[in-house]
């Protein structure tokens, strides 16, 4: 290979990357979110400085279905999301990431330094219940429930959009073949190009079970808010440095 071949290679593995170049656009994106309140002093241990906690005391857990994703194929993943200020600007902090699909889980590690690692989520309509699961080497970790599109509690779409437009910011750590950190930054991006085909909100159920590889219930579930079920198309775009440990 030439130095520009080299150059041009969207990532690992050189002669057979994982992903393509992005960005990287989502049909039929299918949200399951379980909204809920837990300890304080939790959610500051999981946050990196400089992130504060928002003061709302909770976090979000969720389940994604995501069947047609450009360059990465069709996979579900699961995970917690702690919502948070950077500079005093309201920002999502993605906690932890289980998924069911290597492309995925190596693009969002590499570029925009997802916690993503691999596990079995689940995302069914069972029955008159919307049903999550996650298992964690044939352990189930996690199960959240709720009621399949209660139509009355039916929300806004515009509402809906700009809740997913907001700023995600995760922690990205790369280590150097010498053994030291090489990478070590907070990543910021939004989710563009936004069209909501549904949102219903009603009354959920969350169960985390302690997994030492798999901590979920390190973020203890005190009281569930409420439950949102979300399917619409987006846009992932590449991401910008947000803050940078080693500068």
């Amino acid at each position: 290979m030439t130095e520009d071949e080299i150059l041009d290679r969207a990532g690992m593995p050189p002669g057979n990357p994982s992903y393509p170049f992005g960005p990287y656009r989502f049909i039929d994106r299918q949200y399951f979110m379980v909204i809920y309140e837990t300890d304080a002093e939790a959610i500051r241990a999981w946050l990196p400085e400089p992130l504060e906690p928002d003061g709302s005391g909770t976090v979000v857990y969720e389940w994604i279905d995501m069947p047609d994703s450009s360059g990465f194929g069709s996979y579900r993943e699961s995970g917690l999301v702690i919502p948070a200020t950077l500079d005093g600007v309201p920002v999502n902090y993605t906690a932890m990431m289980f998924l069911n699909d290597e492309p995925p889980i190596t693009a969002g590690r590499e570029i925009w330094g997802f916690p993503k690692r691999w596990g079995e989520p689940t995302l069914d309509v069972r029955a008159d219940t919307l049903t999550g699961t996650l298992a964690y080497s044939g352990e189930r970790v996690a199960m959240g429930t709720m009621a399949y599109k209660p139509e009355r509690l039916a929300c806004d779409p515009e509402e809906c959009a700009a809740r997913i437009a907001k700023t995600t910011v995760n922690l990205k750590l790369l280590p150097c073949v010498t053994g030291r950190t090489l990478v070590a930054q907070i990543v910021a991006f939004e989710m563009t190009d936004i069209h909501v085909k549904g949102i219903w909100r009603g009354p959920a159920r969350l169960h985390l079970v302690p997994h030492v590889h798999a901590p979920l219930a390190d973020l203890p579930v005190r009281r569930v808010v409420e439950g949102q079920h979300v399917i619409a198309d987006m846009t992932l775009p590449y991401g910008r440095v947000v803050h940078d440990y080693l500068a």
